[in-house]
């Protein structure tokens, strides 16, 4: 009969053996770990352009329906907070790119013994008309959370209806406008 210290060892080396893991199916698990936050980032980025649309749709409208200018003044800070979000969601999608093609992708061809894995993370940003994708991206997040609100505030300007303080107010949210409209132009790199 073995001795408890026998069985003992014998069940701890069967329970190491069922938890043992290869490097492939770690690298495997982290890929999927971190296509799906990806995948999910995307769908939130994604959706906060909608939304930006929507909140800029209902301001404009309360305000011609008020006939009150200094309404307008809520569209910069809604629009630099949704646009800041988006910006770093974009980053963090990008980063997540980045590493799979820089990183876990060579770390897995070489232990599965392949010259590449994971082609479409590099064949999909080959395309001729990148660019001018990156370009247009750029336009286009720059009309929704820099143009629109910046319109915004010229109509407030021009209305004739300001007061001083809302004047500096309007004057603090064009600047903090124009550092999110650079920032945007800085991370699109639209013309690199």
């Amino acid at each position: 009969m073995p001795e408890p210290a026998d069985r003992a060892d014998r069940a701890d080396r069967a329970d190491r053996a069922d938890r043992d893991v290869t490097a492939g199916q770690l690298l495997l698990a982290e890929y999927q770990t971190v296509k799906d936050e990806q995948k999910t980032r995307i769908g939130f980025r994604d959706n906060l352009l909608y939304v930006t649309l929507t909140i800029l749709a209902a301001v404009i409208a309360a305000t011609a329906q008020a006939e009150q200018p200094a309404m307008l003044l809520a569209l910069p800070p809604v629009c630099v907070v949704l646009g800041w979000t988006y910006l770093v969601n974009d980053e963090k999608i990008s980063a997540i790119g980045a590493y799979v093609r820089g990183d876990l992708g060579p770390r897995l061809a070489q232990l599965a013994g392949a010259e590449k894995v994971f082609d479409w993370e590099v064949a999909h940003r080959s395309d001729a008309r990148r660019r001018s994708r990156k370009a247009i991206q750029c336009g286009i997040d720059l009309l929704a959370f820099c143009v629109v609100p910046l319109a915004g505030l010229l109509v407030y300007w021009a209305s004739g209806k300001t007061g001083s303080g809302l004047v500096v107010l309007s004057v603090v949210e064009a600047l903090t406008i124009a550092g999110l409209g650079a920032q945007v132009v800085l991370y699109a790199k639209p013309f690199t």
